[in-house]
C-alpha cells in the first residue's frame, strides 16, 4: 500500500527546482549553437569501403578540424559540418582518401546558411505550439463527461510545458559545462519528447477516469492515489525501454545523434516523473480548491486489488 498524492509536497518541490533551475540555466547561459544555426561549409564524402567513425573523426581533429560534426550513412558517406569555410578543400579530401580508401565519387562541397537552422528552429517551436492547443481541447473534449474537464487538459499540457522546459533548460546547463551545442538533432528530439510526453500523462489520466466511473472511492484523492499505483509499473516499463533503446544507439550509432538520444534521455526521464507524481497532484490540488494548501499532506488509505 503507497500513498503517491499524499507526497505530492516532495514531488511538487522537485519539479520546483528542476524548473527553477532550467530557468536560471537558459536566462544566463542560452544554448551555444551549432553550425546549423551559424552557418558553415558540408563536405560530403562517400568511401568505397567502410571507414570507422572514431579514426576519421580522430583524423579530423589531427588536421586542424575537431570542432567539425561529422554524420555517417552506412560506414561509408561521410557529412562533415565545419563552422568556417575550408581553404584547402582539395588537399584535405586528398588526405583523407589517402587515409581511409578511394571515394565513390567526386565529395560533394556547399555552404550552410545559417537561416536554415533558425528556420527549422521556430517552425518546430509552431508545431509544438499547436500541438499544445490541440491537446488541451482534444483531451478537453476526451473527459468532457469528467466535471471540470478543461482542467484535465490544462494539467496534461502543463505536465507536457513541464517536460520541454526541463529538458532544455539542463540541456543548456550541460551545454555550459560540456560543451554540447544545440543542433537540428536536438531540436527532433524535443519533437520526440512531446509524443513519449503524451503517451505517459495520458495512460495515468486515463485510468483516473476509469476509477472515477467505477465508484471506487467518493473522495478524488483517494481515486488519483489509486490509479498512480495502478499505472506506475507500466509507466516504468516504458521508460526504461525506451531508455535501454536509447543507450543501444548512443553505444552503437554514436555522434551523430548524440543531441537526439540526450535529449529524449532527458525529456523520458522528467516526463515519467511529471506524468505518474506531479500531474495527477496538481488535479488533486485543482479539485479540491485548496491552492492555500497546495503542499498539504493528507494521508490516503487505499488498497490495490490484484
Amino acid at each position: 500500500m503507497m500513498d503517491i498524492v499524499g507526497k505530492r509536497a516532495w514531488y511538487f518541490l522537485i519539479s520546483g527546482i528542476l524548473i527553477v533551475v532550467s530557468v536560471v540555466s537558459l536566462a544566463v547561459f542560452w544554448f551555444t549553437p551549432s553550425i546549423d544555426f551559424t552557418g558553415g561549409t558540408m563536405l560530403s564524402m562517400k568511401f568505397v569501403n567502410p571507414v570507422d567513425y572514431t579514426a576519421f573523426t580522430a583524423k579530423l581533429s589531427e588536421l586542424g578540424y575537431g570542432d567539425a560534426v561529422v554524420q555517417v550513412t552506412g560506414q561509408t558517406q561521410f557529412d562533415v559540418r565545419t563552422k568556417e569555410t575550408i581553404p584547402n578543400q582539395q588537399v584535405l579530401v586528398s588526405t583523407l582518401s589517402d587515409t581511409f580508401g578511394e571515394l565513390v565519387d567526386a565529395p560533394d562541397v556547399y555552404s550552410l546558411a545559417p537561416r536554415e537552422g533558425a528556420n527549422t528552429t521556430r517552425n518546430a517551436a509552431i508545431a509544438v505550439g499547436i500541438s499544445m492547443l490541440g491537446m488541451l481541447l482534444y483531451v478537453t473534449y476526451a473527459f468532457r463527461k469528467m466535471p471540470s474537464s478543461f482542467r484535465w487538459g490544462t494539467c496534461f499540457v502543463l505536465a507536457l510545458l513541464h517536460d520541454i522546459l526541463v529538458t532544455l533548460g539542463l540541456f543548456s546547463l550541460l551545454g555550459h559545462f560540456l560543451g554540447w551545442e544545440m543542433d537540428l538533432m536536438f531540436i527532433t528530439g524535443i519533437l520526440a519528447i512531446v509524443g513519449v510526453s503524451l503517451d505517459n500523462t495520458i495512460v495515468v489520466f486515463d485510468r483516473m477516469r476509469e476509477n472515477q466511473r467505477n465508484g471506487v472511492s467518493p473522495d478524488f484523492e483517494v481515486v488519483v492515489n489509486r490509479s498512480q499505483i495502478e499505472t506506475l509499473g507500466r509507466s516504468l516499463n516504458t521508460s526504461i525501454t525506451i531508455l535501454i533503446t536509447c543507450i543501444a544507439l548512443m553505444l552503437f550509432v554514436g555522434g551523430s545523434i548524440e543531441n537526439f538520444i540526450i535529449a529524449l534521455v532527458i525529456g523520458i526521464i522528467a516526463g515519467t516523473f511529471d506524468s505518474v507524481f506531479v500531474a495527477p497532484g496538481l488535479l488533486v490540488v485543482w479539485d479540491k480548491g485548496n491552492w492555500g494548501g497546495f503542499f498539504k499532506k493528507k494521508t490516503v488509505t487505499t488498497e490495490v486489488q490484484s
